[in-house]
């Protein structure tokens, strides 16, 4: 077994996918560089969009507002209202498909589609909060034009579209002619802002909203003097940036560089297809069919693997939550204790690294904000998702690289917290604020 184990990490050393590939400071430096470079209007991966969302204004009370939030698979609508204690009270919540995951449909069918969600709800409020998780250039009304999709969504003629202007048109004068606000907000925006809600009275020195779910993005309060790409802003101010950290220009590995060929925009999103739920699964497969092809598994286990098609996510992790469970697709695969160590290697590799890369992420935000330099006044980091919470070990290792790098190494102090339903109560406390 040693010397099928060693094979394994030298794979893993010769094709760069586990956490010894990745320089920290160096990827942290490069991440920087696109955080300003995003900024200024130079061209950049890391598109660093501008919300015009300041964290100023208070919270309304027991008002009601219409949240819609359009995710990586599912489309949620709810109505939300805030206590006097400033506790959510959710009523009418409704889980849809999101328009373009299944399959591609036109713009008009988008639309509709979307349309026809919101048509229950649209006369219990005439305020809407539109979390919607997708690379949207925001303008000063608080509309967005959607740059790009990314999370496999297929639906091309939305590119370029006014995403709440097209909505209340869909809608027509007589559903929503009442609608006097309708504020587009990413979900890592909203995140962070639920974390602003959820932290009042608390001493922190910032807030970071994050975000790793099917996809993966991240969000921190920015000075107006460091966005030069937009005139008109009051320099002594600060509004929320939307990194759009999913796109960082990580270049990777050949076999990387393979993978990312296979995916829908093969150009763009490379970070994102490394750490987030939607692209490990068949990051592992691709890792895998190459582990095969190098000798590394038994006749048995390739015979076994041929038949199991696409690996996603899940399949993936219930291997590495239990690796003798011959229920589970890739355990059934291993013929002998042999296999099962060196899936697991290879497995485990790609989630360490990938929690590397995550707290890579997670430590540009907070030295790009210059926050957390005292004990006594920590960062917020608000993180969001089910793949950095239930993907095993992903995010203990990226609490430890975090730790080593932004801890002990820049000397920044910060806590992460979770808040339940964060995108719908932060898209909320936009739509009321706004």
């Amino acid at each position: 077994m040693k010397q099928r184990k060693n094979s394994a990490k030298e794979f893993i050393r010769i094709n760069e996918i586990g956490p010894d590939s990745v320089d920290m400071q160096a990827c942290c430096d490069q991440f920087l560089d696109e955080m300003r470079r995003g900024l200024s209007g130079e061209d950049s991966p890391v598109k660093m969009l501008p919300t015009y969302i300041s964290m100023q204004n208070d919270l309304p009370v027991d008002e009601p507002v219409i949240v819609l939030d359009a995710g990586g698979t599912n489309f949620r609508i709810c109505t939300v209202s805030f206590d006097k204690e400033l506790k959510p009270v959710i009523s009418n919540f409704k889980k849809n498909k999101m328009p373009g995951f299944e399959r591609e449909v036109s713009a008009k069918e988008f639309f509709t589609l979307i349309a026809e969600y919101v048509q229950p709800v649209i006369h219990t409020s005439r305020k809407i909060g539109f979390c919607f998780s997708y690379p949207a250039d925001i303008n000063p009304e608080r509309d967005g034009t959607l740059l790009f999709f990314s999370k496999e969504i297929k639906a091309p003629e939305v590119r370029g579209m006014q995403i709440g202007k097209n909505l209340l048109s869909e809608l027509g004068q007589e559903q929503a002619g009442h609608i006097t606000n309708l504020t587009l907000l990413n979900d890592t925006v909203a995140t962070l802002l639920a974390a602003k809600a959820a932290a009042a009275g608390k001493n922190y020195s910032g807030y970071i909203g994050f975000i790793l779910g099917t996809g993966t993005n991240t969000s921190y309060l920015e000075s107006n003097k460091n966005i030069t790409k937009v005139s008109g802003l009051d320099r002594s101010g600060y509004q929320i940036i939307n990194v759009e950290s999913g796109g960082f220009g990580f270049k990777g590995s050949r076999l990387d560089r393979e993978f990312y060929a296979t995916t829908e925009n093969p150009e763009r999103y490379h970070f994102e297809k490394l750490i987030s739920g939607a692209y490990l699964g068949p990051y592992a497969g691709k890792v895998l069919e190459t582990a095969i092809d190098s000798g590394l598994f038994s006749d048995e286990f390739c015979n076994k693997f041929k038949t199991l098609g696409l690996i996603d996510t899940i399949i993936m992790d219930s291997f590495l939550h239990e690796p003798k469970n011959k229920e589970g697709r890739l355990a059934w695969c291993c013929t002998d204790d042999e296999d099962s160590a060196v899936l697991y290697l290879l497995l485990d590799a790609i989630i360490e690294r990938a929690g590397k890369l995550t707290a890579v992420n997670l430590s540009a935000a907070v030295l790009k904000a210059d926050i957390g330099t005292h004990p006594a006044y920590p960062v917020c980091i608000n993180a969001d998702g089910t793949t950095f919470y239930k993907t095993h070990n992903l995010k203990a290792y990226t609490e430890y690289y975090l730790h080593q790098f932004l801890g002990k190494k820049h000397e920044r102090f910060y806590e992460i917290i979770a808040v339940d339903n964060a995108p719908v109560l932060g898209a909320a406390i936009a739509g009321l604020m706004n």
